[in-house]
């Protein structure tokens, strides 16, 4: 009994006599991502700049008598706030570990992929609804600047686009989750997160100006989340399937490679 008290505590060894139900997994996971003020700060920040750039953008086209079209301005922000989506998602599983917290999590439920599943469904609704009330506010608060409102009769010029952009914002934030679950470390996720959203589209940018050559890493960087997420967000885009699939590919590969880091490390 001595010895087995000193072993870390893996997977075997912090089974509970009992099993959370999913529900109530979801209903743990929504107390702690809502009761710390991390979220609240993150997700204010990002109303914030996500309203407050609608609104330059809105300000700039109308003075230049611009007709940039009215879902672009809400929509271009997404470069800046994807990255408090993606830090976000990094620190709900990695303020746990800093905590000590996750251990308490795997004992109350040692499901691994249970665990890292519910946090997925839970940052991702938070992370939608909110997306959906932020775009909602700066319609409104643009409406009266842009020359030409939102054609809602047309689906590709208003609902897709808007609804790629929450699609858009989930995604990233999926991606700081997986690499939160990798690196269970907060800067070490966070400097993952920010080097995939916002530091490599700038790197492969650069291969632009290089010859033919080199061309391949400029059509190799499409496949990177924020280049699909620009295609997704142009008003009337076209053939959108290679970007969705995309988006849909950067969020589940690294969550799925922190579930086999969760399985296979201990707590």
């Amino acid at each position: 009994m001595t010895a087995l008290a000193t072993e870390p505590l893996t997977r075997s060894r912090i089974a509970s006599p009992y099993r959370l139900s999913f529900a109530h997994l979801l209903r743990s996971e929504w107390i702690k991502i809502l009761s710390v003020r991390s979220t609240w700060w993150s997700l204010g920040v990002a109303a914030a700049l996500s309203v407050a750039i609608s609104m330059m953008v809105a300000g700039a086209s109308a003075s230049f008598g611009s007709s940039y079209p009215a879902v672009s301005v809400i929509l271009s922000p997404t470069q800046f706030t994807m990255l408090v989506a993606g830090i976000l998602g990094a620190i709900v599983i990695t303020g746990e570990y800093s905590t000590g917290m996750i251990r308490s999590t795997l004992t109350a439920e040692p499901r691994r992929g249970a665990v890292v599943l519910a946090k997925a469904v839970v940052v991702s609704v938070l992370m939608a609804v909110v997306t959906a009330i932020i775009y909602a506010i700066a319609i409104a608060a643009t409406a009266p600047l842009v020359s030409e409102g939102i054609d809602w009769s047309e689906p590709s010029q208003s609902i897709a686009p808007l609804a790629y952009g929450v699609m858009s914002m989930v995604a990233f934030t999926l991606i700081g989750l997986g690499f939160g679950f990798i690196v269970r470390n907060g800067a070490g996720a966070i400097a993952a997160t920010v080097g995939v959203l916002f530091v490599l589209p700038i790197v492969f940018s650069l291969f632009s100006m290089a010859g033919e050559g080199w061309r391949w890493i400029v059509d190799l960087s499409e496949y990177l989340p924020m280049n699909a997420a620009s295609t997704l967000a142009a008003p009337g885009a076209e053939d959108v399937l290679p970007a969705v699939l995309t988006l849909v590919g950067w969020a589940v590969i690294p969550l799925a490679f922190g579930w086999g880091v969760l399985r296979t490390r201990d707590a």
